[in-house]
């Protein structure tokens, strides 16, 4: 059984030690959780779980401490697969909930398994899902000081089951200050794709990874047979020729975690039961 988790990029590591350490200690105690969660439960249920937990952190920019748009609003987008069914669900754009990734999983048993904005929204809400303001102070004040983002924002998590089940959920709050009706990389496959042979969760410009199809990329790469790492390392060889801003996670079918970015630096967290590895 194994968990990494990431939670996006941010530049502030480099000059904010405390809002680094913050987040490495985060991290590391949301990958805890979710390896204990999962020794009693399966991959898909562990990601949605471990994504819930880093929504619920305003440190990240999921869910709670989510990017304002242009409009003053906020909007998320997550994305659920699993990797053995190979069905995917997720929201676009959702308002007002606490949790886009636990919406996207009630979407899982649906037809219609991807709804964007209103209609997100209303599903949202006819499940029971409550209003719920995730936007937090220092947000509103990047928005009232026109502040932007670097756009890199995102969480995720890959889980390996017991039962050699593979799993992902991805989370955004957007990049900030986009216009409202973007549409990010988290809840299509080029963000957020599993099959039963590997699982990856993606970060970084959505422009960009959606532009080199990077997780359904390395997926299909590890199913005709290359290593994980050989296959991030020629799909993170193709965003080359166009500066593409990616960081990627994954797991495969035989245990190997992964991880890699295009620019410094992604923030990850990994538990096997035994060892951590965190972002430096």
């Amino acid at each position: 059984m194994k968990i990494i988790i990431h939670g996006g990029f941010f530049s502030e590591s480099h000059t904010n030690q405390a809002t680094k350490s913050a987040k490495q200690k985060a991290l590391k105690e949301i990958a805890r959780k979710g390896f204990e969660f999962l020794q009693n439960h399966t991959a898909l249920e562990t990601v949605v779980y471990a994504v819930s937990l880093l929504e619920d952190d305003e440190l990240f920019n999921a869910g709670i401490g989510s990017q304002i748009q242009s409009d003053g609003k906020i909007r998320m987008s997550a994305s659920l697969m699993d990797g053995s069914s190979q069905k995917m669900s997720g929201v676009i754009n959702i308002e007002n909930v606490k949790n886009p990734i636990q919406v996207a999983e009630k979407l899982l048993t649906y037809d219609d398994k991807v709804l964007g904005g209103e209609g997100a929204t209303n599903f949202a809400r006819q499940k029971g899902f409550d209003e719920f303001s995730t936007e937090i102070p220092q947000r509103r004040e990047e928005y009232l000081a026109k502040k932007e983002s670097n756009g890199t924002g995102t969480v995720g998590c890959v889980a390996l089951d017991g039962e050699g089940k593979l799993a992902v959920a991805t989370s955004t709050g957007g990049k900030g200050f986009e216009i409202p009706g973007r549409i990010s990389d988290s809840a299509t496959v080029a963000g957020n794709y599993a099959n039963s042979f590997c699982a990856v969760s993606c970060t970084g410009v959505g422009e960009d990874i959606v532009s080199g199809a990077v997780a359904a990329k390395i997926v299909t790469r590890v199913t005709d047979g290359f290593s994980i790492g050989e296959a991030f390392q020629k799909t993170f060889d193709e965003l080359k020729p166009f500066d593409g801003f990616a960081g990627a996670i994954g797991i495969d079918h035989l245990g190997n975690v992964y991880h890699q970015d295009s620019h410094p630096m992604m923030v990850f967290a990994s538990f096997d039961g035994k060892e951590y590895e965190v972002f430096s």
